[in-house]
């Protein structure tokens, strides 16, 4: 198959990278970040998530940060949620879209959300019906499809297992999550493949973190099958506290630079993702966890 001439981005990185620093981002940082990520062309942003801020002290101004943002017509703005308390909380904030989410891996499922696979969907299907039904769309997220740290490899068939789960409770579209950055390019197409048994191709995103350097092939690899809607996270904040070892989503601005040499569209200028990845970064007090940054802002110095 062709690749596609135009891809769309989700920026995961006030949600997903964000949600594990240990340091309090402030209401006020997260809000200036979502906009500078809007300024850049991003068309689709995860915000924040709506779980207790027992668990994730992080996101516990939630709130505060959806009613700050400045919104953008044409730009999609999603928040994750964990079960109906937290999609009671999140529907007054208008979102978008909401984030439901599963793993490929029973251990993964028990240590994340304490739940096994099964009674995780069945949590989810009133919060889908409930969203649904409020006109908001809904994505799956889906973890673990290619590895686990608990359970090692990840057979496609508990992809495809956990993709007609989603599907037969109403969830929308799905991202496939190499969670714990151990995919290859085989691996991931099989994964993808195994989603594709229920999902249509305009209903699938890749979702590769990059701890094992595999992340823009595993891009490539998506794009070859035809998929053409990513997450990434600008200057490749971010981890999984439930997975060690596991390193940041990879960096949207890498994506952005691969896209462009294979003459893809995205829409994104990539001078002001930059900006943005610098702006969060410098909050952070660390260098931007992305080449194309380093090696752009190296250049303009």
């Amino acid at each position: 198959m062709s690749l596609p001439t135009r891809v769309q981005l989700i920026d995961v990185g006030p949600r997903d990278g964000l949600q594990n620093e240990k340091q309090p981002v402030p209401a006020a940082v997260k809000i200036a970040l979502v906009q500078r990520l809007q300024d850049a062309g991003l068309k689709e942003i995860e915000v924040t998530s709506f779980v207790s801020p027992k668990w994730v002290p992080q996101m516990g101004d939630n709130a505060e940060v959806m009613a700050g943002i400045t919104r953008q017509a044409g730009v999609s703005y999603s928040v994750l949620v964990p079960n109906l308390k937290g999609w009671e909380a999140a529907q007054a904030s208008k979102p978008d879209e909401i984030v439901v989410f599963g793993a490929a891996s029973e251990l993964f499922s028990q240590k994340n959300i304490n739940c096994s696979i099964a009674e995780s969907i069945e949590r989810f299907a009133p919060v889908v019906e409930a969203a649904r039904a409020a006109g908001i769309r809904v994505r799956g997220a889906m973890s673990c499809t290619v590895g686990c740290p608990y359970e090692g490899e990840v057979a496609p068939e508990r992809v495809g297992m956990l993709a007609r789960l989603m599907k037969d409770i109403g969830v929308q579209r799905v991202d496939v999550a190499d969670t714990i950055g151990v995919g290859t390019p085989l691996k991931v197409q099989r994964a993808i493949e195994a989603t594709l048994a229920h999902f249509d191709i305009n209903e699938v995103s890749g979702h590769f973190h990059d701890t094992y350097g595999q992340a823009l092939v595993n891009t490539y690899a998506a794009l070859e099958m035809g998929v053409w809607n990513f997450q990434s996270s600008v200057a490749g904040l971010g981890g999984c506290p439930y997975a060690k070892g596991a390193t940041g989503n990879v960096a949207t601005e890498d994506v952005v630079y691969l896209l462009q040499g294979l003459g893809i569209e995205t829409g994104i200028a990539l001078d002001k993702l930059v900006d943005a990845g610098q702006y969060i970064s410098d909050f952070l007090q660390r260098k931007p966890n992305s080449r194309v940054a380093t090696a752009l802002l190296n250049k303009r110095s």
